[in-house]
């Protein structure tokens, strides 16, 4: 299997090495930008002297709902440059100003909702990464990475630019200013860059508006944007961010058990410091010192009860954000969160004529959960010593596809090691087909510490893990499979990859009719996901078929019967009492974005029969899941999250049905933004998890729960120059059901960007 694998990538790499040439039949129509005639104000008003003379884009088109048709308003772009900064005006015409969506709101924090505008940059004109700058009529800013080599957009890179919005008598306007220094480009001389200009337009549906059209189907979006030119003479880079940080914690801790009084313990002093350096447009250096990686926001808890393998949550910490896009392959094998508590960080970032490339080296004081993946499940263990980190990525560019080699080691301090290494690809052989591979080996040597986990021993493990993925897409029609496998010795200690020691095949096709009306999309599908371990024996079949609609209101809609068996082994038998467990299930989802006062909606839930893997034996359950958000006014959001699971089983007699479990988790937020650069916030989240030890074979608690809060005040000058004041309380749920305070935390942080 191994040299099947091998034989296949090569044949990757050789194909892609010959699909060079086809991305330029793909660009929309050049436009052509001219310096600026004078000074420019960002201040909303575009009738300063620069925006004299700057280009002006008046062809725009509605991707969707419609299918490239002439847009229901008006909108024009305009776009100049001088020596230190890219500018983008913007008048977008409304034929009912009191209509547009205009909140205030706190950095990024913009849903498809709301109206706003701005341009996407492909500043290295690779056809594949674009930089999101994008505003709202107050000024709020999102910015975000969209690679298409994954389809995904990441908000969580921030950088250095400039906005301001105004509502005026016949619509609205926008003036965006870009450092050149936040961008990345290719020396100082004559520059061919991709950019789209974008307009979003909610109302009765959501109005997607370019600069060009994007065809429905395809396998690309940053590939279709405008070729940018008459870009010459830019800065040749030298800028430096210099971050120091203080931060001030005070933590009051139970005296023994939660519920006995609270002590107030020292205040716990913490400073450091996060630098870049930019020596030319192409090359970014990072370093940081003893890096404030405090999180502002918790994560939002998801439920675990009866979950197999180990949640994902996204990376919030700033060092790790530069370049994100080189970090994400079929194969999650750099998860940065893994690295938990960083005495300091080094990296570099950038690309040299058609090779991109990312180094980071981390030393991570330890501390969290590890991961140990199996084939049926994954579980944890304390990560209670030190270890040095280190990633290395390389790709290369053969037009719209590329080849890439990733290799990564965790040394462990004390003894112990995990070091991964291989190639990947992305193949685009047409407009409307992708082929995407990787090929991972990795050789570990555990930790001796059986204390912690008994595979902790010092053993040593070595395997492979390989994902292949192919996708088509055109206007109507869609399928897509992929096939992946991974050895029972491999391990990604750097990344994120639960599950090891299995084989998968995945397949599903797809054929979507394009209505107008209330509905735009309908889709019907099918697929089949089956799964073994590496002997052969059955993990997992599963087959599901159902349909998916997008409407009015921003909405979707899915619908679907999931049938599917999964091999369950029961506690503590030997591997002959093992059994196939069926479960069919109804699994419905909706959203939708129907005002601003309702600015979004979203249900899922899943219905049906339910495995309990804890006591191996089937039952009958159900997940819900609920996600609201409302801003009643143009200050004030209010978001609420909400699950609830349960599964009821018959006792091992037999008999009726009783509840084995019921796990809820309900988070409110309620955010007041003052303006653009200062917001309160309050935040409640309750946890809670009621079994019954009866039906259980091994002991559990009967009650279990969490009820935490926090009060944040912020004030952000930009990105890295903020001040937070918060306060947060923890308590806990009691054996006798009533929370009990186990934390309270008083915390400050101010931060400063110093920029040369």
């Amino acid at each position: 299997m191994r040299s099947a694998f091998l034989v296949a990538t090569l044949a990757g790499f050789a194909a892609a090495t010959g699909a060079a040439s086809a991305e330029q039949s793909l660009r929309g129509p050049e436009i052509r930008i001219a310096r600026a005639a004078g000074a420019i104000t960002v201040d909303g008003d575009l009738s300063d002297p620069g925006w004299r003379g700057a280009t002006r884009v008046d062809t725009w088109i509605e991707t969707r709902p419609g299918d490239n048709v002439p847009p229901k308003v008006r909108s024009v772009g305009y776009i100049t440059y001088d020596d230190r900064y890219f500018y983008a005006g913007f008048e977008f015409f409304d034929p009912d100003p009191a209509r547009i969506r205009a909140p205030y709101a706190d950095r990024d924090d913009i849903s498809e909702a709301i109206d706003y505008g701005g341009v996407v940059l492909d500043t290295r004109n690779d056809g594949r990464t674009g930089v999101l700058f994008l505003a709202t009529p107050r000024g709020v800013q999102y910015d975000a990475v969209t690679n298409d080599a994954t389809g995904n957009e990441d908000s969580s890179p921030d950088v250095y630019w400039d906005s301001a919005g105004r509502i005026t008598h016949d619509g609205w306007v926008l003036e965006i200013r870009i450092p050149f220094s936040s961008l990345r480009y290719a020396g100082t001389g004559p520059q061919t860059w991709g950019i789209m200009l974008f307009r979003n337009y909610p109302r009765e549906f959501r109005y997607q508006l370019f600069s060009m059209p994007l065809p429905r189907g395809g396998n690309c979006f940053v590939c279709r944007a405008n070729t940018l030119t008459g870009l010459d003479g830019l800065p040749s880079g030298d800028h430096l961010v210099v971050a120091p940080y203080l931060s001030a914690k005070r933590e009051a801790l139970p005296r023994g058990e939660p519920g006995t009084p609270l002590v107030d313990g020292p205040t716990d002093l913490t400073g450091g410091v996060d630098a870049k350096w930019v020596p030319n447009p192409d090359h970014a250096f990072d370093a940081t010192i003893n890096p404030d990686f405090s999180q502002v926001e918790s994560d939002v808890a998801q439920i675990s009860a009866n979950e197999r393998f180990a949640l994902l949550y996204p990376e919030k910490r700033p060092f790790f954000l530069e370049g994100t896009e080189l970090f994400s392959t079929p194969i999650q094998a750099v998860y940065t969160r893994a690295i938990t508590s960083p005495r300091w960080g080094a990296r570099a970032t950038g690309k040299s004529g058609d090779t991109a490339y990312t180094a980071l080296v981390a030393d991570d004081r330890g501390g969290g959960s590890a991961i140990l993946p199996g084939p049926d499940s994954s579980s944890f263990a304390n990560q209670d010593f030190a270890s040095r980190v280190g990633v290395v990525r390389v790709r290369r560019d053969l037009g719209t596809s590329f080849v890439s080699f990733l290799a990564t080691d965790r040394e462990i301090s004390g003894g112990g090691s995990n070091r991964v290494f291989g190639p990947d690809f992305q193949w685009h052989p047409s407009s409307t087909d992708t082929i995407t591979g990787q090929i991972l080996f990795s050789t570990s040597r555990t930790p001796d510490r059986p204390d912690l986990a008994a595979q902790w021993d010092g053993r040593t493990l070595s395997g492979g893990g390989a994902d292949f993925w192919w996708s088509h897409s055109t206007r109507h029609f869609d399928a897509s499979a992929e096939v992946k496998a991974f050895g029972e010795g491999f391990r990604a200690d750097a990344g994120f990859v639960p599950q090891v020691g299995f084989r998968e095949s995945y397949a599903e096709l797809g054929y979507s009719w394009l209505p107008t009306g209330f509905f735009t999309r309908v889709r019907v599908f099918a697929l089949a996901d089956p799964m073994w371990d590496n002997d052969g024996g059955r993990l997992r079949s599963l087959v599901a078929a159902g349909v998916n609609v997008e409407g009015r209101w921003n909405s979707f809609a899915k619908v679907w019967v999931y049938a599917d068996r999964w091999r369950v082994d029961p506690p503590g038998a030997d591997l002959s009492a093992r059994r196939e467990i069926p479960q069919t299930q109804l699994r419905v989802s909706v959203q939708a974005s129907p005002s601003q006062v309702l600015a979004g909606i979203s249900l899922e839930g899943v219905l049906g029969e339910q495995i309990d893997f804890a006591n191996a034996r089937p039952g009958r359950g159900a997940t819900l899941t609920l996600a609201l958000t409302s801003r009643a006014t143009d200050h004030l959001a209010l978001r609420l999250d909400a699950s609830r699971r349960w599964i009821d089983v018959r006792p091992d007699g037999g008999g009726p049905r009783s509840r084995l479990f019921t796990a809820q988790v309900e988070r409110l937020k309620a955010t007041y933004t003052f303006n653009p650069r200062s917001y309160a916030r309050l935040i409640a989240q309750y946890a809670r998890t009621d079994s019954n030890p009866a039906l259980y074979r091994d002991p559990v608690d009967a009650r279990s729960g969490s009820l935490t809060g926090s009060a944040l005040l912020a004030y952000k000058l930009n990105w890295q120059t903020v001040l937070f004041l918060g306060y947060g309380d923890e308590r806990t749920l009691d054996a006798a059901g009533n929370f009990q305070r186990s934390a309270r935390q008083l915390f400050l942080k101010a931060s400063y960007a110093l920029q040369r």
